[in-house]
């Protein structure tokens, strides 16, 4: 059995400049612990997989397209490949999100 806390990830250097942690990462698929502080937010993005992200902790506002919403804690959003995403924190409170790609990526996400 393998087990990984996410609190002794390492975190990964990203475009976002973000606390973002790779916690799984096979042949098959991705995932990705996401923390936002108050007022981070990620770079609107393209992947080129699909994606789920799954609230763990806090609010923030998810863009999918041009759908804008505001969710909040065991919320499941789902993503398709190559349509732009992004993440806010427009909160006073941290936002944390487990970020799952499928499958893994083979190629580079396209930052906008």
């Amino acid at each position: 059995m393998k087990i990984k806390d996410v609190n002794n990830a390492d975190i990964s250097q990203n475009p976002h400049k973000v606390d973002a942690r790779k916690i799984y990462d096979t042949k098959n698929a991705q995932v990705v612990h996401i923390t936002l502080n108050p007022g981070e937010s990620l770079k609107r993005h393209i992947t080129p997989v699909d994606v789920f992200f799954y609230v763990l902790e806090g609010k923030g506002i998810v863009e999918i397209g041009d759908e804008k919403k505001e969710v909040g804690p065991d919320t499941l959003i789902e993503s398709p490949a190559r349509i732009l995403h992004c993440w806010y924190n427009e909160s006073n409170e941290i936002l944390r999100i487990l970020v799952v790609k499928v499958p893994r990526p083979a190629e580079s996400t396209k930052i906008l």
